[in-house]
């Protein structure tokens, strides 16, 4: 690290009515700091004159500190250069359990639910941030509106209304968090509200929805999928007032929720006086069918709109927004208050900046087609080493259903691939409970670079075709 200046401060304390010399107080609080990982290897200490006159010491008391510091193999100096921590040894940390993914596949890894993290567009980004800082007003850099910036909501509402037909207006929309904190806010309002249940697609995304909805005081009731995607009779019959769906591609079978269903469950959703709760997730990703609009935009009386950039641009940024009816924006403004004051101003700012100049509309060109190169690779891949498999949910997204023989065990192809250095990905888990079911696999190949995807379909080839 680089400091400017003497170097950085450093909290240290002289007791002068402790009886221990003050030299021995600095060299002992020094080796604590560095072996206790506070000051890292290479670090710059301040200068000998900075750190006497901030401590009130003499200057040639830490020198011979430092001095003490370095023949004990602590600290390095060099003619002209500042003092720096020398690379020793730390204490041993006691190890955090849960925090390290496991290493990833060393041929290739078909993980879903990731976009390709190579294509985030930094150099608009970039570009945007500065133009944002050098342009906006001093008023941008104050807390703002909690829901959102102004003008990024009026920018998303026209750009939805613009590409998913739906119904917004920027009074509608209230930025968020990511994708997570909008789910969390509807479920929210909803029970204060008075529901008290959710229904979901089965199979989905299972933990993360009910740990959401028992967080926010809900009971969660799984419904299934089927070729036309969610049973919205088995809906009906479940006596949930609220549902969570992914109808533009359903995660993860990859189904477009048929016309006449849609139509159902927008009945169904008058007739219970309920609320659809629409994942909008990765619908700008589609390649041989056509735009399939949002449900929102049918009924936005009854249907919440949730979307993100971590599919579209990055994970990391963090920038989500919803769009709700009257009756839930109220509950669901206070909750956003509360939570945290509203999501970051300069970089709504900048995703604005991104849209209104095109910049975001270019990446996403560019990356649907890098996706429908790797998925034109996928499947080329499949068909010439697994010849007879069938595999569905390609029409949109970056993740492909493949149907094993039936008979195979799921688990044990997911184990030997991953012996052989391949990331497979089982679907059962994404069921609420589990059961026979005929075995399948969920190929992600969003993160998975092109070039692996055919070498990697080859070397699991005979665990596939079972």
């Amino acid at each position: 690290m680089e400091w400017a200046g003497s170097g950085p401060e450093l909290l240290f304390t002289i007791d002068r009515e402790s009886g221990a010399g003050l030299r021995a107080q600095l060299e002992e609080q020094l080796r604590d700091a560095i072996c206790g990982g506070r000051l890292a290897g290479g670090e710059r200490l301040p200068s000998s004159r900075e750190l006497a006159r901030a401590l009130g010491l003499s200057r040639g008391l830490v020198q011979d500190c430092y001095a003490q510091l370095q023949a004990e193999g602590y600290l390095t100096s060099r003619p002209g250069s500042a003092t720096r921590v020398a690379a020793v040894a730390r204490r041993a940390a006691p190890p955090r359990a849960g925090t390290q993914a496991p290493p990833r596949p060393a041929l290739a890894d078909f993980r879903h639910g990731v976009p390709d993290l190579r294509l985030a567009p930094r150099e608009d980004w970039a570009w945007a941030v500065r133009e944002v800082c050098r342009t906006a007003p001093n008023t941008a850099f104050d807390y703002g509106d909690p829901a959102g910036d102004r003008q990024l909501r009026e920018v998303l509402a026209a750009y939805l209304r613009r590409v998913r037909a739906v119904a917004a207006t920027a009074e509608q929309v209230v930025v968020c968090t990511g994708m997570a904190q909008a789910l969390g806010l509807v479920l929210r309002a909803l029970a204060a509200g008075g529901i008290g249940t959710l229904a979901f697609e089965d199979p989905g995304a299972v933990r993360s929805t009910a740990g959401q909805a028992n967080a926010a005081g809900l009971t969660v009731v799984p419904v299934p999928v089927d070729e036309d995607g969610l049973d919205v009779g088995a809906l009906d019959d479940c006596g949930a007032r609220a549902v969570l769906v992914t109808p533009a591609h359903q995660w993860p079978t990859g189904v477009v929720l048929a016309g006449h269903r849609r139509q159902e469950l927008l009945a169904w959703a008058r007739r219970r006086d309920g609320v659809v709760i629409e994942d909008d997730y990765d619908a700008e990703f589609r390649y041989d069918r056509d735009p399939v609009g949002s449900l929102q935009g049918l009924d936005p009386d009854h249907v919440v709109s949730l979307g993100t950039v971590s599919k579209s641009l990055a994970p990391a940024l963090r920038l989500g927004w919803l769009v709700a009816p009257g009756r839930l924006l109220p509950a669901v403004a206070r909750d956003k208050l509360v939570s945290d004051r509203g999501s970051p101003g300069l970089d709504q700012l900048a995703l604005a900046l991104l849209i209104e100049s095109g910049r975001y509309d270019r990446h996403l060109r560019r990356a649907r087609a890098e996706y429908a190169a790797r998925r034109r690779t996928l499947v080329d891949a499949l068909a010439a080493h697994a010849p007879g498999l069938r595999v569905t949910g390609l029409a949109a997204g970056f993740h492909a259903i493949l149907h094993l023989p039936p008979g195979t065990d799921e688990a044990r192809v997911i184990e030997q691939a991953r012996q052989r250095g391949v990331g497979l990905y089982g679907l059962a888990p994404l069921h609420h409970a589990p059961g026979p079911r005929p075995p399948r696999l969920v190929l992600g190949f969003g993160d998975t670079p092109q070039h692996t995807i055919e070498p990697a379909i080859a070397a699991v080839a005979d665990l596939l075709r079972g």
